[in-house]
């Protein structure tokens, strides 16, 4: 589904209902209201497959000794290196 989405405003989305309900089981639809963004109605598969990509968050005295000895030793990639200058070092 990436890369295609319909945007409606609110106004047509509550005239056409049913047909956008029909339409998100194809690709996502894009209500806005006064000209922004509002929401996106999706189908159910699609929210479920996005919902299993959720990322999780841990604190980090819930890490292993083991876990934070890799993230200590990791090293950015060299063709990332020019990243660096983000933090404003």
């Amino acid at each position: 589904m990436e890369g295609s989405m319909q945007t409606i405003t609110s106004a047509d989305f509550q005239r056409n209902i049913g047909h956008y309900q029909d339409r998100a089981l194809v690709e996502p639809v894009l209500v806005t209201r006064n000209g922004r963004e509002r929401l996106v109605l999706l189908s159910a598969e699609e929210f479920n497959r996005l919902k299993q990509r959720e990322r999780h968050s841990l604190l980090t005295s819930q890490l292993s000794a083991a876990d934070l000895a890799e993230i200590d030793a990791a090293e950015v990639p060299v063709e990332h290196a020019h990243l660096d200058s983000e933090l404003g070092n």
